[in-house]
């Protein structure tokens, strides 16, 4: 089964902008589906355009827009002008999916929301995005949506400042929630011959996101603390040690079965620090005192040794790479999309529909 032909025959209206929206239309675009993007001229399209690094070229397609619109057609149409608004109700009228992440009250004025759209298309999906909820209006940015949602309370050092994660997760995650829905709704379709209406907010998005974390305080009554990549139930998970090169390689130590073996990979020998960590409670209650024994263990190894060893036998561990590290690794290298624009500019970005099917 080719993958990217499993929408061959699926029309999405994207009149979405930014990341989560353009997202969802980019997992379509993927399979297969025609995808056409609706971008306003007299704004210069989606904000994105606009949103290159210090060293971009400003003729070139930036490199963030890039990342979630390939293999799209792009309409340029004002839904002001009585012209383009035909133009793209037309292709309205023959799509299976509109993605949408217009305010209500800004989508209602247009005429282009979803009761409106499916009074007339009753076989339409209507997909749509708000930050806070359907009926709130309040702009909603990733950072603020981190800030709010708990996850920059949690994330960073200790005795450091709230960090944010470097990309725009809550619109990762709420774009993941969005294709879901619209599965469903293809599926629900599919047996009813009707469409429907699916919405996911920001908010909800990463409220739903939170996890084990949350259950740790909604079961135990502890509020999440900043401690860094260190695991709140788990020793040594996160922890970071340095090899004699210079490299530094993360722990994710689940059992007291891998415990032992990483001990025998490190050559600790001591029967009294093993017996010291020997459960994974011990290791939490004294996990300081734990890294300062396997930071002086791992000092002794070059990196590749050491990972080699500790692979082989199945201590889960990991090296931490830069960027260019990871994607010039072979199986990144096959996951990357390329698209040459009509101008020329090769364009290149991570493939998002990621699965496998047989």
């Amino acid at each position: 089964m080719n993958k990217k032909e499993l929408f061959a025959d699926l029309k999405v209206v994207e009149l979405a902008g930014v990341l989560a929206g353009p997202a969802v239309g980019m997992f379509f675009a993927e399979l297969g589906a025609n995808v056409l993007k609706v971008e306003n001229p007299s704004n210069n399209g989606d904000i994105t355009r606009g949103w290159r690094l210090e060293n971009e070229n400003e003729n070139l397609q930036s490199a963030y827009y890039s990342s979630v619109n390939y293999n799209k057609t792009i309409l340029w149409a004002d839904l002001k002008k009585a012209d383009d608004f035909e133009k793209v109700l037309h292709h309205i009228a023959s799509a299976d999916v509109v993605i949408s992440n217009f305010k209500p009250s800004s989508a209602k004025q247009l005429g282009l929301d979803a009761i409106a759209l499916r009074q007339k298309f009753p076989k339409l999906i209507y997909a749509q995005i708000s930050g806070y909820g359907i009926a709130d209006e309040t702009p909603a940015f990733d950072v603020v949506l981190q800030a709010e949602a708990g996850f920059m309370y949690i994330n960073g050092e200790a005795d450091g400042v709230p960090l944010k994660m470097p990309i725009a997760l809550i619109d990762v995650l709420a774009a993941h929630q969005l294709k879901e829905a619209i599965l469903i709704a293809l599926l629900q379709r599919a047996k009813t011959g009707l469409g429907s209406v699916v919405h996911i907010s920001l908010y909800h998005a990463a409220l739903s996101s939170l996890a084990n974390q949350a259950t740790n305080y909604l079961m135990g009554g502890e509020i999440p603390q900043r401690m860094g990549s260190l695991h709140p139930n788990i020793a040594p998970y996160g922890e970071t040690f340095y090899t004699n090169d210079g490299k530094a390689i993360v722990l994710a130590v689940g059992n007291d079965k891998q415990f032992v073996l990483l001990c025998k990979c490190l050559n600790i020998e001591n029967s009294e620090v093993l017996d010291s960590f020997k459960t994974n409670a011990l290791r939490v209650q004294n996990r300081i005192k734990l890294g300062g024994i396997l930071a002086a263990a791992f000092s002794k190894w070059d990196s590749a040794t050491l990972l080699q060893e500790l692979k082989n036998n199945n201590v889960p561990c990991g090296d931490i790479r830069s960027m260019d590290e990871v994607l010039d690794n072979e199986t990144a290298q096959k996951l990357i999309l390329s698209e040459t624009l009509k101008e020329g500019q090769i364009t290149k970005r991570m493939a998002t529909a990621v699965f496998d099917i047989f």
